[in-house]
């Protein structure tokens, strides 16, 4: 080996040992495809839901509130939340121990931190939407994406850097979804289903394969 490769190889080991300590790199593509696999089949379990509304009430979804559907569909949202969580834990942490990185540090701690401010108050927006103004949950579905893409923005600074892309669609998705909020189902699945999936898949293949 060459003086310059070993001078490349340093400056190579160096870099990366500064992406360790400011960023989180153990944040696994295979949590993303399980998130949007139990997120497809929360919103099965929605769209149930919904049809069943629908039918005893002779009316759309979007057009009128019912406070028993909210808390139905809102107790859903968070058990999927819940089981995405716990799959995206031990995804990474499994990522960890094979690459001996510690899961909780300073960097982990930032990262969690600028996810969940926007989170928490996205959350409590919706809530407050909800009691406040009924008739109001059709804008429950572009209201997650949005402050969902937001925490993922925030966040993306103290991990991947792509993960802020994922970020940009969810917020695009959420205000398309603004006009469409008879078809909040479909874009929250799409959002939370379909685009983690394909972000999970992409993290995957990029990171993880060839270790």
């Amino acid at each position: 080996m060459s003086t310059q490769e070993e001078q490349l190889n340093a400056l190579k080991d160096i870099r990366q040992m500064m992406d360790r300590s400011s960023r989180f790199i153990s944040l696994s593509g295979l949590s993303g495809v399980f998130a949007g696999v139990i997120a497809l089949i929360g919103a099965y379990f929605a769209n149930d839901e919904i049809n069943k509304y629908i039918g005893k009430r002779g009316y759309g979804y979007g057009v009128d509130g019912e406070m028993d559907l909210e808390f139905n569909l809102i107790k859903l949202g968070i058990f999927v939340l819940v089981i995405a969580l716990a799959g995206g834990v031990l995804f990474t942490y499994r990522k960890s121990q094979k690459n001996n990185l510690p899961i909780w540090d300073k960097t982990s701690k930032s990262l969690l931190i600028n996810l969940f401010v926007p989170l928490i108050a996205g959350g409590l927006f919706i809530i407050a939407l909800l009691i406040n103004h009924p008739n109001t949950y059709a804008i429950v579905a572009p209201s997650c994406l949005i402050f969902y893409g937001l925490a993922l923005i925030n966040a993306s600074k103290y991990t991947y850097s792509d993960i802020r892309y994922l970020g940009l669609c969810e917020v695009i998705l959420g205000l398309i979804c603004m006009f469409y909020v008879g078809y909040g189902l479909i874009f929250w699945a799409f959002g939370f289903g379909v685009l983690h999936i394909v972000y999970g898949l992409l993290m995957y293949f990029k990171y993880e394969r060839g270790q």
